[in-house]
């Protein structure tokens, strides 16, 4: 599976043409998010995706979880959204 990490300066069209072209090869994707800033344009990025798949049939879900990861030697909560096709 595909792991994507979000920041709060990704641009969210951007990663919404990488979650496309993976969604097509592959049936799902995870992507993590630490902080507001990056959970904001990872939702951003779902939404723009949803429609970039639209037209193939492709009806996206995503299912929010937290998330425990290793920055720098510190361990930080992150939202983590599984993508998958419905």
């Amino acid at each position: 599976m595909s792991v994507f990490k979000v920041s709060a300066n990704s641009q969210p069209k951007s990663v919404a043409g990488a979650l496309a072209a993976v969604l097509r090869e592959r049936n799902s994707v995870e992507i993590h998010a630490v902080g507001a800033g990056a959970v904001n344009q990872a939702v951003k990025a779902i939404a723009i995706t949803r429609g970039f798949v639209a037209p193939n049939g492709i009806d996206l879900v995503a299912v929010p979880s937290f998330s425990e990861i290793l920055i720098k030697g510190e361990e930080k909560t992150a939202i983590k959204f599984f993508i998958e096709p419905r």
